[in-house]
């Protein structure tokens, strides 16, 4: 028993060692090397406000694209889902109450067209990016409210999407916060 209790207490002692100390360090080490330098990418605004480009905003004027829904509040602070799984009758009318949402805004888009992206919450609830057709949809709205041509806005569209990381590691996606801003700089 002696010798299985000491066993046990070294396995401890180095897991401990390996997973508070060198693990920790190669991610550190790891995101120093990346972009920003592990620190989230801050985005300043023309009034001085500055926003994290890797964290969701809320955006619901319609002459904005709208971000994923979020399952608490866009609050970095505690992010996470609903927890709800897709038979449970809470989470059904929350899906059902953003489609009706999405469809008394944008009344040019067909049911069957509106992304899954638009009216489901991330795991997360902090994802900033839409798929590319979540940001095709909303273009007549946004075009129409603003007073520009849907080509136009089309084209930003186009400048904002994001690549798979190595060509094939992710789906295509727009970053909703960088498309925002821009639009806003769209004369």
């Amino acid at each position: 028993m002696k010798k299985e209790l000491l066993s046990s207490l070294l396995l401890t002692l180095v897991c401990i060692i390996f997973f508070c100390v060198v693990y920790t360090g190669i991610v550190y080490i790891i995101a120093l090397i990346g972009p920003n330098k592990g620190e989230g990418e801050k985005i300043a605004t023309k009034n001085g406000k500055y926003y994290y480009a890797n964290l969701a905003q809320s955006f619901s004027a319609d002459k904005y694209f709208w971000s994923r829904p979020s399952a608490v509040g866009y609050n970095a602070a505690g992010s996470g889902g609903s927890n709800k799984g897709p038979n449970n009758p809470d989470y059904l009318a929350d899906v059902q109450k953003r489609i009706d949402s999405f469809m008394a805004h944008n009344p040019d888009v067909k049911k069957s067209d509106v992304p899954s992206d638009l009216i489901t919450a991330s795991g997360s609830g902090l994802d900033p990016d839409i798929s590319i057709q979540g940001a095709i949809v909303q273009i007549p709205r946004i075009a129409k409210i603003r007073g520009l041509s849907q080509e136009a806005v089309k084209e930003l569209v186009s400048k904002h999407i994001d690549k798979p990381l190595l060509g094939f590691l992710g789906p295509e996606k727009v970053n909703v916060l960088k498309l925002n801003i821009d639009l806003d700089n769209l004369k």
